[in-house]
């Protein structure tokens, strides 16, 4: 009877552990990122993936306990998105964190069932993501990246920190609805600001080459570059053909300020992303993208590079520099 004993509790001592790994195992959640980056190591999409980490981690999820977070950089081309897309659901994940509309689409073309957060989607109703921004109704959810209004106000900056100019080009991506949307917004108060606008392709670098030489030759130019994540890949080169052609110019995030451009107005892509890590959170615990809904940035920031003025000749207005959140001096 006590060997039996013995041999009992010999066994159960030995089998213990494996009941305890095969609990932690599945206790574990998968978390998976998929991030469209058009230029290698962008701080512009890294740093929204370290917001993501550290707030998820701050609402208790630590990678290597009870998180397992991947992270799939691809380029913005369809094959290398769809190729990722496939590999991150071949793994079954509990939840899919995207970036904006370029990784959502093909991502809700393969799955109706897992649960999708979108971090920057500029136009998710339009895009067909969601049935309204209350209620999506579906397995997707998210954060805007900005309202279309926002769109005017760029021109309106570029006016108050360049009242001369006359023309200025609105470089877009032309292939999407955020582009159209964004160029139309723009185009729509111009007239009232005294200033006629002209598109510029974001095809590929010549194009936007071509479009600034073409708006340099002109007098009293400037430019807006719109947000989306073609225009984005080619920052360097238009922030460097700014500069070269002497033309001021307005970008919609700080990133493209702190790389030597003049002026930013948009949101604060950090703190949307340590939001997502709130809605993740609590589709992890139980609650459903279609009853989380949609939101929109409360607040922008304006970003000034004083050194970038002073190199192109011009003044900031005392109000519009005492209104910025962030000088570059």
């Amino acid at each position: 009877m006590r060997r039996r004993k013995f041999i009992f509790g010999s066994a159960a001592a030995a089998l213990f552990p494996f009941a305890v790994r095969a609990q932690r195992a599945d206790s574990v959640r998968r978390v998976d990122l998929l991030i469209a980056e058009p230029i290698e190591n962008d701080p512009y999409y890294e740093g929204r993936v370290t917001a993501i980490r550290e707030g998820l981690r701050n609402l208790g999820w630590i990678e290597g306990q009870n998180l397992r977070l991947n992270i799939h950089r691809t380029s913005a081309k369809a094959a290398d998105i769809r190729k990722h897309v496939e590999e991150l659901l071949g793994g079954k994940p509990d939840v899919v964190v995207t970036s904006g509309g370029t990784t959502t689409a093909p991502l809700l073309q393969a799955t109706n069932t897992v649960p999708i957060v979108f971090t920057a989607a500029v136009d998710p109703m339009g895009a067909g993501f969601v049935e309204s921004l209350s209620q999506p109704g579906g397995n997707v959810t998210g954060f805007m990246l900005f309202d279309y209004s926002l769109s005017g106000k760029w021109l309106e900056i570029l006016k108050q920190v360049a009242p001369g100019v006359r023309r200025a080009g609105i470089i877009r991506d032309a292939t999407t609805t955020s582009g159209v949307g964004q160029f139309a917004v723009i185009q729509s108060v111009a007239g009232s600001l005294g200033i006629d606008v002209v598109p510029i392709s974001a095809r590929d670098a010549g194009e936007i080459e071509k479009g600034i030489g073409k708006l340099a030759r002109l007098q009293n130019g400037g430019l807006i570059a719109t947000i989306s994540a073609a225009v984005n890949g080619y920052r360097d080169t238009i922030i460097k053909l700014a500069a070269q052609h002497r033309l001021p110019a307005v970008y919609g995030h700080r990133i493209w300020v702190d790389d030597g451009g003049l002026i930013s107005y948009g949101p604060d892509a950090l703190a949307t992303a340590r939001l997502a890590a709130g809605y993740v959170d609590r589709i992890l615990k139980g609650e459903k993208p279609a009853d989380l809904p949609v939101q929109a940035p409360t607040r922008y920031e304006l970003v000034v590079n004083l050194k970038t003025a002073k190199t192109l000749g011009l003044t900031v207005p005392p109000p519009l520099l005492a209104s910025a959140d962030a000088v570059i001096e």
